[in-house]
Formats: C-alpha cells, structure tokens, sequence
C-alpha cells in the first residue's frame, strides 16, 4: 500500500488540538478494553541496528526508539493520523491566557514491575530532562513549573503561549515517562521500566532485545507473547530471513528490491508511505572555509539531488531543498539551487578557496548515507573538492559529531510532527542539536517566534521566512524526504505504517 501523506490537514489538526483555545477543555478518554486477547507467540524483528542505550531521555538513536516506542508512554500520543489524541492522560484544559495546562492521569496505571505510575512520575521525568539539559530539554523552554497537586492531575505552568505543547510532550518516547528507582539503579540503560504494553525481558548485545508482554498495561493486553529485536545490519539477510520465516517484521529491505517486492512480494508484504522524516548534509561551520556561506552554497549547487536519492532510496524518496515534506501544509516551496556546477565553482572562486579537502562523516548504522556520500564525492570532485569519506560505527559517529570532529556529515531528522520539530533544536543558535554552529540572530528570533505565535496563519509565515533563512545560509543542504518502507510475512495481521515511523506491535497479531 502506497499513499501520499495528507500531513498538511494532519499537521493543522494537531495545532488545533495542541493550541486549544483560551479556557477549553478536552475529555478524549481512549481506554479501551483491558482484557487480555489472549497469547499469540513470539514475533522476530529484524532492525538495521543496536540501541546505543535504552534510557528514553538520553538516547538519539533511532534504534533504541524503535524499541522503546514498545516499552514506554508519553502523556498523550499522536494516533495514525498524527492528530495528539489521550494516552496516559485522559483529559486536559488550557486557562484563558493559555499559560496553565492541567492533564488528568488514567487511573490504575502501573509500570510494568507492577509499582503505580502517578502524576510524581510525570513531575520526575520532566524535571530529569529539564535539570540535567537532556537531549529533548529544548521541548520545554517555555516550561515555567511542573506539579502534581494530586495522584491523578498534572499542572503544567509556562512563561509563553506554546501551541505546540502536546506535540512537545507526546511527539515520541524521548519525553516518556519513566520510573524513578528504575533510572537511579541506572537499570534503565538496558532493562528499562516503563508503562507500554511490552517489558524488557534479556538483553544480548550485538544479537538481540527480548520483550515480553505487560500483563500490567493498562490498555488492551497485547495478543504477542512478546517481540525480539534481532539486530541484522546487512539489508539482503534481513530479507532473506523475513523470506526464509526467520523474522515476521523488518524496516531494513534493499532498497533496489523494493519495488519488485511492493508489486510482487510473494509471501512477504511490503507496504511505503510518505514520511515526516529527512535527510541532510551539514558542514561545520565552526571550521574555515564552511563559515563562508558562499563555500556553503557552492557545495548546495554542486550536487545533483536526484542522483543522490536514486543512490540512497531507488525511487523511495522525494527531493526537497527545505525540510518539510511537500504534502504538509507547513510545507515552503522553495528551491535555489539547480545543480549548476559552473555556479558553484564560481562561489568558490569568490571565497578564494581552491583544491579543498573535505572529511565526509557517514555510518554504517545507516547505509543510505555511504550510498549517498559516494555520489557526492563524485558530484564535489566535477567542483574542484576532494572528498574523503570516513565510515564509522554509529557511537564512534555520534561521538565525534558531539565533539564538532568533523568537516561535514550526512544524516536523517526522523519522525517529525510540528514545525518546530524541523528546525529548532538545529538551527537556533546553540540548540542541542546544532553541531554545525551556525548561528544567525534574524533565524533566532523567528524561530523563537514561531514556538510562541498561537494563530495558524501567522505561524506558517513565520516558518517560512525562517526556512527561506536556514537554506539561503546553506546551515543544512536539504536533500530528500525518503519512505517508509516496511515488510512483514503473511502470519502477521494489525500492523500500520505510519508517517512518523513510530514502530508499534500492541495491536499485532500472527497466525500460527
């Protein structure tokens, strides 16, 4: 099943439902039923990689998201159509400035290791990723106070209007609540205790993650025995194992398979949809010459986008030089930069920069960025640069990428909900994730604006300007909004692709 995303009506729901009006209340209780379905196996499922850890707030990897997204909860959540509907909350309210949000808690909830999950475990978890600057600590920056004036009610107090708030607090399991003892036991790294429908049951690095079903999940019991993560990096084996019975599940398919598959897939089914996500190169400007923004845009033009995602994606891909996908109502049309190679040599003769060496960071957590660098190092070479590709294990990576080790690297935003997601924490001025150091005052204030601004209409302009900025600076040259692309065996039934690539198995069932 292939479908283009109608994020643009999603996104604008979502704003509504976060952006509430002054004084209105939401009462959207999504308990369902809490008896259990009974058991249903084990499903094996083949991801292209290792968690580097498995505490929610401290993690970056996608890896580790796509098993916590199994093992956690957020306050709310985004449904199938990316709409922020209940999870463990039931209900909230805004004040008529809309500076106090009050969420009522589900009753009854429990971690998996049976211990009650109240509104202090929501108060702790914030607080955590707020006092220790954790890596979604700018999710919060308008957060005055978090309190729990009762077991069930959570009260949260800001400085600003926030129109994003549930997006901020629901978008993934980087903000999922978290058990208290579990974290300080510093247990939370590899047998993490959370709220989901599935526990951590075995950990075996460089093989796999066991998860066993919650019987204390407060919705309805997962019809799985449980799930196993298997860590297979090579794509071909993943799909020979999904073919051969190995594993019931993988996202880690050849891409130059994929179409065959999705037309003729015989006892596999392979399902894409437009995703929220992108991908990217940066150049560190904290080194000479990338903090000339004509170096910058030399390299934009320089590169031949097309080729790029027909590298990485096989057609699984649409090539955008902003960073929201075309289908969302967010979305900027807007496109400088032709590949024009004699434009970009031109750009480098007004830097006075010649015979440049250029340190590509990849790795091989993510394949598509080695497929990818290998043709931009052709495309820069036409140009007059010289690039030296450096393929690294995805901890060395992040580790050298923390520590501005680099000249340039190239990666994927994932999962993507608000506007604010797409550009914040990377190009504002010392956010957590500008790496890069770019820096402009004018992109400052209107993204700082557009977190703020509770009217629609005025917000889009303001992510405009903002977006038209970030690619006029070349902070990120924006290449693609790839698919997603799943694939699962017959035996199973209930699983959605989703836009988010939120990986979730609670409602999956197999046929044995």
């Amino acid at each position: 099943m292939t479908r283009s995303r109608m994020v643009g009506a999603v996104l604008a729901l979502a704003l509504a439902a976060a952006g509430c009006g002054a004084g209105d209340s939401v009462d959207v209780d999504g308990a369902g039923d809490t008896g259990g379905k009974g058991a249903g196996g084990t499903l094996n499922a083949a991801i292209g990689g290792e968690p580097d850890q498995l505490d929610p707030h401290r993690t970056s990897a996608y890896y580790s998201f796509q098993v916590l997204e199994n093992v956690y909860d957020t306050l709310v959540e985004p449904g199938p159509d990316l709409r922020m509907g209940p999870s463990l909350a039931t209900k909230w309210t805004t004040s008529a400035d809309q500076l106090t949000w009050t969420f009522t808690l589900r009753e009854g909830v429990r971690f998996s290791d049976g211990s009650p999950l109240t509104s202090e475990d929501v108060v702790y978890s914030y607080e955590r990723i707020i006092s220790e600057k954790l890596n979604q600590s700018y999710r919060f920056e308008t957060v005055k106070s978090v309190t729990a004036p009762d077991p069930t009610t959570v009260v949260v107090a800001l400085t600003k209007p926030t129109p994003n708030l549930l997006a901020s607090l629901g978008g993934f399991k980087g903000v999922a609540i978290v058990e208290k003892s579990n974290v300080e036991s510093g247990a939370v790294k590899t047998r993490p205790v959370g709220s989901g429908p599935f526990a951590v049951a075995g950990y075996t690095s460089g093989d796999s993650i066991q998860l066993t079903r919650n019987d204390n999940y407060w919705g309805p019991k997962p019809t799985l025995d449980g799930v196993r993560f298997t860590f297979v990096k090579d794509p071909t084996v993943a799909l020979q194992n999904l073919r051969g019975g190995e594993v019931q599940w993988t996202d880690n398919l050849p891409p130059q398979q994929v179409a065959a598959l999705k037309e003729n897939g015989g006892d596999v089914t392979v399902e894409s949809r437009s995703s929220t996500d992108y991908w990217y190169l940066a150049l560190n400007e904290g080194r000479k010459p990338y903090d000339d923004v004509n170096v910058r845009r030399a390299i934009a033009f320089a590169l031949d986008r097309e080729a790029i995602a027909k590298a990485a994606k096989f057609g699984q891909a649409t090539v955008n030089q902003t960073a929201i996908p075309k289908g969302s109502s967010w979305h900027f049309e807007y496109a400088p930069y032709r590949h024009d190679p004699a434009q970009a040599r031109q750009l480098l003769g007004q830097a006075g920069v010649s015979g440049l060496r250029l340190d590509l960071m990849v790795t091989t957590e993510y394949p598509e960025t080695v497929s990818a660098a290998q043709v931009i190092a052709a495309q820069l070479k036409d140009v007059g640069i010289t690039v030296k590709i450096r393929t690294l294990d995805f901890a060395q990576w992040l580790d050298e990428q923390g520590r501005g080790a680099f000249d340039a690297f190239l990666l994927g935003w994932l999962g993507n909900i608000d506007p604010d997601e797409f550009y914040y924490a990377q190009h504002r001025t010392g956010a957590t994730f500008n790496f890069h150091k770019y820096s402009n005052p004018a992109v400052d204030r209107l993204l700082d604006a557009g977190r703020t601004e509770t009217d629609p209409a005025a917000r889009k302009r303001t992510y405009d300007q903002a977006a038209k900025q970030i690619v006029d600076d070349a902070s990120y040259i924006y290449l693609y909004n790839p698919d997603v692309v799943q694939g699962w065996s017959k035996q199973v039934t209930g699983y959605q692709v989703r836009s988010d690539r939120a990986i979730r198995f609670r409602d999956v069932a197999l046929d044995r």
